[in-house]
Order: C-alpha cells, then structure tokens, then sequence
C-alpha cells in the first residue's frame, strides 16, 4: 500500500510539472506548524532563483494546479512562497479504510528480503546478566523484529564471551578447590563426568574470587593466563570443563532472556569460532595481510581518508594467542560459510566503534566478508541513574539484571493493588507484562547511541512519554470494544467490523487521530531503515496522545447515530491495532486489564 506522503508528492509534482517547474522543487514534508497546515511544501523558494520569479508566484501558480485535487481540502500559498496543504476528510477516511482491510496496516514488505545476521548479546559465561546488558538485547531484539516484519530473514546470535580470561580465572580457581576433578589430569583417558562441579551460583563466586585474587596476585594471574593458552590450544580436560560451564551458564541466560522477551536464534560463543582461526591465520599470511609487529601479528587497516589514528589489526598475540580480534573474524568466517547473509549488524557499547572499524576494515580487505555484504555498527550509550552516573544498586555494586526487573515489577504490582480491581493472581501477571514494557519502552523511547536516565519512577508512571501510558491507552481501547462486541469472538468480531464503514472525520480530533494512523507504514519502514526502534516509540505516543484527545472529546458508545458509532468503533479497532503491532515490534505487549 502507498504512504500517504508518496501519494501526496506525486499530486504535487503533477502540479509542478503544469505550471512549468521542475519536478524536483516538489518536495513535501510534514508540516512544522500543524495549527496552519497538516503537509508543506516549500520548493517555490528553492526554484526562485532558477526562474527568476518571486516565490510566491510559483506558489500561486502551483495553487491553482493543486486546488483542482481531491486530494485536499485546502491548498494555499503563503508568503514568502509555502504551500501549505490539509488532506480531504473523504481521502483520510478511505486510506484508514484500507489500512483497516489490510492484515499488515498497508505495510509493504521488503521488494527484495535480505539473510540478515544480528550480533545483540554478548554476555560473559560465569556472569551474572546485569544492567549493562540490557541495551544489547533490547534493542537488538527490536531491531530483529523490525526486520523480520519487514520480510527479511533475521538471524539473532547472543554470541556469548566464552574464550577469553576469566575462564582460565574459573579453571585456576576450581582446581584449588577440587584438584581431584579429572579435567586437571592430563592422564585421564576415562569418560568425564554428566554434571557440572558446581551450581551456577558457585561458578559466579568462583569467577569473582579469581577475578579479584589476579588483581594482587601476578603468579595466579599469570597461571591463569596459561590455562586460557591451554584450553584455546586443545587442552582436552580443559575443553571438557568448557563444556560444563557452557551448560549452566546458558541455561541460566536462557532464563533471564527470556524474563526480557528475549531470544536467540543462535547460542554461539566465541569457542565456536576457534575451529577458523588456524586456516583464516594461515591465508591471511599467505595473501600478504598478515605481519609480524613487535611479536604479535597484525593486519593495517588504516586509510588514506582517516583523520584518527586508525591502528592495525592485531590476529595473533606474540605468545600465539587469540584475541576478541580473532574471534570476531573467526566468527565472520563461519557466519558467512553456513548462512551467507547480506547484512550483519553488531549492538553494543558505541564506545567499541574504533574496535569495530578495525575489524570491519579487516574483513573486507582479506575477503573474509565480500564487499556485498554490509557490516553495521549500532552503538548504544549508557544507561545511567538519576545521578548521571552509570546504573548501580544503592550500595553501589552493579546491579544484576534480573533484580532490576524484580525491583520495576514489585513497584507495579504495589501500584495495581492499590487500585484494588485484582485479584493477586492476575495482578502478579499484569505486573510482569507493564513492568516489562516500562523497562523496554524506557530504553527503547531514546535514540540507541545516546547516554540515558534511567528513572524507575517516571518509567512506570501512566502518565507522559512511557510504557505503561502506551499500555492504558490499549487497554482503554479493549475496554471500549470489549463493551461493543460483548462476548462475540474473534471471528464473529471481525465479520462485525467488515460491515462497518469508515466515515470522513466529524471533528478535528478524530482527524488528528486518523492524520497519525496513516503514518503507521512510513514510520515502521523508517525506523527499519534507520535501524531506530525509537522512531516507533515517538510514533506511538503521538498516536496515543492523539487518540486520548479524540476518546475525551468524543461520546462512543453513548452516540445515538449508528452508523456514527460504528464508524468510531472501526477507528479504534484500527487504533488498536497499529498500538499493538507497533508494541510487539518493541518487543512489550499489551495485558487485557490494568
């Protein structure tokens, strides 16, 4: 279905090109100043000088062209040479009309679907998830469900930190407590044991003993240096605690991703890439891009266009070991052997972009990565409490992810029992879904690389820019229908509505209200294109804002006239919907009752 500003645009350029302008002067936009007009267009004062007239006689003369137009209600010219254009309540009714016939709101998908990969989790094993990982995953989650609407195939991997330190941290500080575990004996040909040595809460305090005990002690350091050696280098035993912290970890992920309405199409780590290194190593040696630097092997990615120091490459340390450069590269290389994809986009910290730009510029010029294929880094700012400051518990510590949820629900659910409509039951369910979509739309209403407050306070206010007002503004409309249809289902619903007519709005709100639903489609294809999931919260809050206007202005079900009433109860339907589709490309839904 064509956007309504496409439509608009092509009107005006018919009138351009009949008063004798170029049509490239026949640009429309929103209007600025909805109190004068709804769209404007202000290509006169551009062609002025190309047509050595005054603005405002191109305006004119465009006018008498374009008030011909169905299309609008009013065309005016004004100086120093705008037009200002109102749609026709008949065209607003019947685009609504077939955005309400239309299963995706006269959304088009993608002309040509993309194999699109998204790197968005990035967690550590042996951590805890905490509030720093909740930028990743949710705005990577939107960003995927954005896509997958749009007709792509979206590939989400978590991409886990399983390679690194902190596992020879773990395997140094397990053996002091268990030496008699069979992973340290390099001896053992017997079978290894099912269950882990350790409960994922033991794993997260051994992790946190070691972490600390390396910063005071450089002989435990350093031996935890060489078991990370061994295990990257096929140390067996080792490979097999591997396994085992992969396993409760994971699973402990698994859990609090899925508090988040979180997922992954992939639980890769960073030891899945290790199989690639020694041949992507060995070629990039033996194209000429790999070199030795100070010991260590390094690729130059710099540019002639750079005006920062970009530095190279660095593959291998000068003990041989690998670095999240060789895995990230690794991971590339078997990314583009098993699923070939378009596009791969990487969410995390914006303060890595340098990092990215090596390994991007690394990718491409080794072939690791055709030049078709597009590398993109969203970076995202911090999420920080009301003291500007990064996030962190009263007492100072970093917050664990899954208590910041608690902490968000436990204050909602005090909220929603106050009310004393609930059961404790139903509350504790409706808490969950409204405190979920304080925490998404709070992050997500802000644009991703920007530094945000996080004001537990204000996200779970229903009132103002949040997700929970989002939420009441569906619930009000559920109500309403709800006292509509009685108890008719679905189907018996949607045959109803077939019948109703949309008619041309008979007062501003409701036009204002229909002028916001027609802009569902460009908002979610821009938001698609832009990679901004914020543009979806900007534009459902100026539909639930428009909506609110028009619902305390306007008697629905009391209105005598059926046919009037009926019109109504196809907008909101309409409403509705848009609401909700735009949610759950959020990645929040709406509960029946709040």
């Amino acid at each position: 279905m064509r956007e309504v500003l496409d439509l608009i645009s092509e009107e005006v350029v018919r009138a351009f090109e009949a008063a004798d302008i170029d049509a490239k002067y026949a640009k429309v936009g929103l209007s600025n100043r909805p109190d004068l007009c709804e769209y404007q267009c202000n290509g006169a004062m551009a062609a002025a000088k190309e047509y050595h007239k005054a603005p405002i006689q191109i305006a004119t003369a465009v006018c008498e062209h374009l008030s011909k137009s169905e299309m609008f209600a009013s065309v005016e010219a004004v100086n120093p040479g705008f037009l200002n254009l109102k749609l026709s309540p008949s065209f607003l009714a019947d685009y609504v009309a077939k955005m309400g016939a239309d299963e995706r709101l006269g959304l088009d998908k993608v002309e040509k679907p993309k194999t699109i990969m998204i790197d968005y989790g990035g967690p550590n094993v042996a951590k805890a998830l905490h509030v720093g990982h909740l930028r990743s995953a949710v705005i990577g989650e939107s960003i995927k469900r954005i896509g997958r609407f749009m007709g792509n195939e979206m590939i989400g991997d978590v991409h886990m930190g399983d390679w690194g330190l902190q596992m020879g941290l773990i395997i140094c500080e397990l053996q002091l407590h268990k030496p008699e575990l069979p992973y340290y004996d390099e001896n053992f040909t017997g079978t290894y044991p099912e269950v882990a040595p350790f409960t994922v809460t033991e794993l997260a305090d051994l992790y946190t003993t070691a972490s600390a005990k390396s910063k005071e002690d450089p002989a435990f350091k350093e031996a935890a240096m060489q078991a990370t050696y061994e295990l990257q280098h096929g140390r067996v035993g080792y490979q097999e605690l591997l396994k085992q912290i992969l396993s409760i970890s994971v699973a402990d992920m698994k859990a609090n991703y899925e508090k988040l309405d979180v997922s992954f199409e992939l639980w890769k780590g960073e030891s899945d890439a290790q199989p690639y290194i020694p041949d992507m190593v060995a070629k990039m040696k033996a194209d000429g891009y790999a070199y030795e630097s100070e010991g260590a092997l390094v690729v130059d990615v710099k540019e002639e266009t750079d005006t920062k120091e970009v530095p190279p490459c660095m593959i291998l340390k000068s003990d041989g070991a690998s670095l999240y450069n060789t895995t990230d590269l690794a991971t590339l290389v078997w990314r583009m052997k098993d699923y070939h994809p378009d596009k791969v986009i990487y969410v995390v910290d914006k303060r890595q972009e340098l990092y990215f730009t090596q390994v991007f510029r690394c990718a491409k010029k080794t072939g690791i990565v055709p030049e078709s294929t597009e590398l993109q880094f969203v970076g995202f700012g911090t999420m920080n409490g009301k003291d500007g400051k990064p996030f962190k518990t009263r007492q100072g510590g970093v917050m664990r992810l899954s208590a910041l949820l608690q902490e968000i629900h436990d204050m909602m659910y005090e909220k929603i029992m106050a009310n004393g409509t609930m059961t404790e039951d139903e509350a504790e369910e409706t808490a969950k879904i409204v405190a979920l979509s304080a925490v998404k739309y709070g992050d997500l209403s802000n644009q991703a690389a920007k530094d945000y407050i996080f004001d537990m306070e204000r996200f779970t206010s229903s009132e103002g820019n949040t997700g929970p007002y989002i939420l009441y503004t569906i619930v009000r409309i559920k109500s309403i229908l709800n006292k509509f249809f009685g108890d008719a289902d679905a189907a018996a619903r949607a045959q109803k509505l077939a019948g109703f007519e949309i008619l041309a709005p008979q007062s501003e709100s409701e036009k204002s209200l229909m002028l916001e639903l027609v802009k569902f489609n460009s908002a979610i294809r821009n938001a698609y294109e832009e990679t901004a999931p914020h543009k979806i919260c900007a534009y459902i809050y100026d539909v639930a804002n428009a909506f609110n206007h028009f619902y305390h202005e306007t008697k629905i079900l009391a209105e005598e006239d059926e046919k009037l009433k009926e019109n109504y109860i196809h907008i909101l339907e309409i409403t509705r919907a848009v609401l909700e589709q735009s949610i759950d490309l959020l990645g929040f839904k709406a509960p029946e009752r709040m």
